[in-house]
């Protein structure tokens, strides 16, 4: 018998999920055969088969969490000999903590620090039995301590509230990453008004805004950077790798348009139109999900002006775009109607000084001030 594990699917990435086996136990393969496809942090990976031969047993079911190097296939005896099981089958951008193996969760598993709570023995088993995590618990005895009642009522809201959905796939990558930015980053925003009233009522909005990201990372590169945590140091980017945020009923996906700045306006309008489908098809490619050096995030087509957003490392930076209004602004002193359009510039302090986030901001708004 031999093992097939799970290969390292990228960098940093500790597990995958199983999603559609495309062979059962009994099957005969051939080298190169699809044999699963797993969800990695914001696609659909297939895996193919190492070796010939006849598959004995699939340890696992779709649900699944496997982490990276676990028993994946056993192949009967007989088989070629396998490829190198370390093969890398595709990358992705962040790295991800390991999550223990299954597919379902307690409704409220027991806190790590539960210890610090103020709960007699008999009251934690209480809570054991019920599923409830103590830390969560308001108490109500005497000095601070969980009562049989606290307990009781918090088991009885949750069980009111519905059973715990464990996070999947997108929206679990989407929580680890965004709980990483809180953990890592110092996150600071400026806002500003940008007039669009010159622009025709056809312009590409997008198409628009990558030019003037574009124009600011030439005029303050310290944006369009890497921070790394450890060397306490940062890397700057001479082309600027796009990343373009895009909200699906999974969670939020961040594709990359590469070297925006050597791109005409026709090959990147090509190059998004590409990145939707592949997004609403779950089919970006494993390399347009890691390494952007910058974020868009054009929130204001679904509504809202200004937001503080989530700086995800090892990038300094992101630009949201709130909803363009119409509003009474001083033209020459005299009150004028004129179509403006919010902008937010969230940046991680640590790497990007005040100063340097507004000249980047006010760059952005003197290109789309600009005809054309």
């Amino acid at each position: 018998m031999n093992t097939f594990n799970l290969p390292d699917l990228g960098e940093g990435l500790q597990e995958a999920e199983i999603v559609t086996w495309h062979v059962a136990a009994g099957d005969k393969v051939v080298a190169d055969q699809p044999l699963v496809s797993v969800e990695t942090d914001k696609a659909v990976v297939e895996i193919p088969s190492p070796q010939s031969g006849r598959i004995a047993r699939l340890m696992g079911a779709p649900g699944d969490i496997i982490e990276i190097g676990e028993p994946l296939v056993e192949f009967g005896e007989g088989g070629d000999e396998p490829a190198d099981a370390g093969t890398v089958v595709g990358t992705i951008a962040a790295e991800q903590p390991t999550e223990a193996r299954g597919s379902a969760a307690p409704l409220a598993a027991p806190a790590t620090g539960g210890a610090a709570v103020k709960a007699t023995p008999a009251v934690r088993a209480l809570a054991r039995r019920l599923s409830v995590d103590l830390s969560v618990v308001d108490a109500t005895g005497g000095g601070g301590t969980v009562s049989a009642q606290d307990v009781e009522r918090a088991a009885k809201t949750l069980a009111e509230a519905g059973p715990l959905e464990p996070l999947r796939g997108v929206r679990r990558a989407m929580a680890r990453n965004m709980t990483r930015s809180r953990e890592e980053v110092v996150p600071t925003t400026v806002t500003d008004l940008a007039d669009v009233e010159h622009w025709p009522l056809d312009t590409d909005i997008t198409i628009r805004l990558i030019r003037a990201i574009v124009a600011a990372c030439k005029a303050e590169p310290s944006l369009n950077a890497w921070y790394d945590s450890q060397g306490e140091g940062r890397r700057l980017h001479e082309h600027v790798d796009l990343g373009i945020a895009a909200d699906t009923g999974d969670g939020l996906f961040v594709p990359i348009l590469r070297d925006v700045g050597k791109r005409a306006a026709a090959d990147l309008r090509r190059g998004l139109e590409a990145m939707k489908a592949d997004v609403e098809a779950r089919t970006v490619p494993l390399e347009e999900l890691r390494g952007q050096t910058f974020t868009l995030s054009n929130f204001g087509m679904f509504g809202g002006r200004y937001a503080q957003l989530v700086v995800v490392p090892p990038q300094v930076a992101i630009l949201g775009v709130g909803r363009i209004v119409a509003e009474v602004v001083a033209i020459d002193g005299k009150p004028a109607v004129r179509r403006m359009m919010p902008l937010s510039l969230t940046f991680d302090h640590r790497a990007v000084s005040g100063g340097e986030a507004a000249r980047f901001l006010a760059a952005v708004i003197v290109d789309l001030k600009q005809d054309g």
